[in-house]
C-alpha cells in the first residue's frame, strides 16, 4: 500500500504528525463509531454470524472500513504532490507566462496554486482538506473522490443496520401504529441475542444512526460537487477562475473567447484523467494535454490578467487599531467576533498606521472573497 511506504519511510515519518489535527481526529472517530456500532449491532442483535446472510453482511461492513479507510489515508499521505522547491521552466520565455511564488521562490507551473496551510505550491491544487489535513490535488485526488463515494455508501449500509436493529429489538416492547407496513419477524425472534437491548445500547445505536445520515448526506453533497468539476476536467480553483474570466470579459467587453484548456471534450476523457486502474494519475504535474484550440500556458496567462484587473480596482485602506492576528478577536466587540470567517487560513497582524490594500466583491468580480495584503 502506498500510504503505508509513506509513513514507513524515515524521511517522511513527519507524515504522521497530520493526524494530531481536528480534522482527522473528527473523521476517524466518526468512521470508528459507525463501523464499530453497524457491526456490534449485526452480530449481537439483529444478524447473527450463523447465518448466511449474517456472515455476508458481517463481510460487506468489513469490505467498507478497509475500502474507506485505505482511501483516506492514502489521500491524506500520498498528498497531492508538490512542485520542486526553487522550480524554473525549461525555457527562459515561459516564465514570462507563470506567476512566481516569493515563498518557494520558484514559478507556479501550470495548475498549480501556493497553500498556505502546507506552506508549498500545490500540483493541480483543488483545495485545501481540514478533513485529511492535507491538500487535495494531482496525485490524492481521486483517492479523495473514492473516499467521498465510500463514505456515503458504507453509512448508508450501517444507517439500515441501525435501523432494522432497533426495529427488531423494539418491536414487541413497543406499538409503532404502522398498520401497512408488514415486516417478517420471524427469523428474528428465533434468534436469542447474546445480551438484551438496554437503554445504553438503543442510545449508542441512535448516536451512530445520527452520525451515519449526516455523514451520508453531508460527504454525499461533496462527492457530486466533486465529480461535476472532474468531469470538466477542472478543480474547484479552476472552476473559480473560469467564472471570473468570464466576467472580465464581459465587465472590459474585451471581446476575448475564454476557453477552458484542459476540457479534453468527453467526460470519459476527463475522468480518466484522474481515475486510472493503478492508481497513479496520468501526467507528471507541470505539463498536461490541452484543447486544440489552447496551450500549455491558456489559463496562467488568464491568472495574470485577474491579477492585474485586481491590482486596478484594489481599494487602499489604512489600519486605526491594533491587531494581533488572532482567528477569535473578542477585543474587537461581538459583531467581528461572530462575523470572523469559517476558515484555517492564517490571519495579517496589523499596527496602527499600516496600509492595505483590499479587493471586493463588484460588479464584474463574481463571488471573489475579500483579499487583504499588508504594504508595510
Amino acid at each position: 500500500m502506498k500510504f503505508l511506504s509513506a509513513i514507513v519511510t524515515f524521511e517522511n515519518l513527519h507524515e504522521v504528525r497530520r493526524l494530531c489535527h481536528w480534522g482527522p481526529v473528527i473523521a476517524l472517530s466518526v468512521i470508528g463509531i459507525c463501523s464499530t456500532m453497524a457491526i456490534f449491532d449485526s452480530i449481537i442483535w439483529y444478524w447473527p454470524l450463523d447465518t448466511t446472510g449474517g456472515s455476508v453482511n458481517f463481510i460487506m461492513l468489513l469490505n467498507w472500513t478497509v475500502l474507506i479507510l485505505y482511501n483516506y489515508f492514502n489521500a491524506m499521505f500520498v498528498g497531492p504532490g508538490y512542485i520542486p522547491l526553487d522550480w524554473k521552466p525549461d525555457g527562459q520565455q515561459e516564465s514570462q507566462y507563470l506567476q512566481f511564488c516569493r515563498v518557494c521562490q520558484g514559478f507556479k507551473p501550470p495548475r498549480s496554486h501556493h497553500c498556505r496551510k502546507c506552506n508549498r505550491c500545490v500540483m493541480k491544487m483543488d483545495h485545501h482538506c481540514p478533513w485529511i489535513n492535507n491538500c487535495c490535488g494531482h496525485q490524492n485526488h481521486a483517492y479523495f473522490t473514492s473516499f467521498l463515494i465510500l463514505a456515503p455508501l458504507g453509512c448508508s449500509h450501517a444507517a439500515i443496520i441501525f435501523v432494522m436493529t432497533m426495529y427488531t429489538q423494539l418491536y414487541e416492547r413497543i406499538s409503532f401504529g404502522w398498520s401497512t407496513v408488514k415486516i417478517d419477524m420471524s427469523a428474528p425472534r428465533r434468534v436469542q441475542p447474546l445480551m438484551p437491548f438496554s437503554v445504553p445500547a438503543f442510545a449508542a445505536t441512535l448516536f451512530a444512526l445520527g452520525l451515519a445520515l449526516g455523514t451520508t448526506i453531508a460527504v454525499g453533497m461533496l462527492f457530486f460537487i466533486q465529480m461535476k468539476v472532474i468531469l470538466r476536467n477542472k478543480t474547484s480553483i479552476e472552476a473559480w477562475i473560469e467564472e471570473k474570466a468570464k466576467d472580465r470579459i464581459q465587465y472590459y467587453q474585451t471581446g476575448e473567447e475564454f476557453i477552458f484548456p484542459y476540457d479534453l471534450g468527453g467526460r470519459w476523457e476527463n475522468f480518466k484523467q484522474v481515475f486510472t486502474w493503478s492508481g497513479t494519475p496520468r501526467g507528471d504535474g507541470v505539463q498536461w494535454p490541452v484543447h486544440p484550440k489552447c496551450h500549455q500556458h491558456t489559463l496562467t496567462i488568464e491568472q495574470l490578467k485577474q491579477k492585474a484587473d485586481k491590482r486596478v480596482r484594489s481599494v487602499q485602506y489604512r489600519a486605526v487599531e491594533v491587531y494581533n492576528g488572532a482567528c477569535c478577536p473578542v477585543s474587537k466587540g461581538l459583531q467581528t467576533f461572530f462575523r470572523t470567517p469559517c476558515t484555517e487560513e492564517p490571519r495579517i497582524p496589523l499596527s496602527k498606521g499600516d496600509t492595505i490594500l483590499a479587493t471586493r466583491d463588484g460588479d464584474h468580480t463574481g463571488k471573489c472573497p475579500l483579499e487583504k495584503v499588508l504594504l508595510k
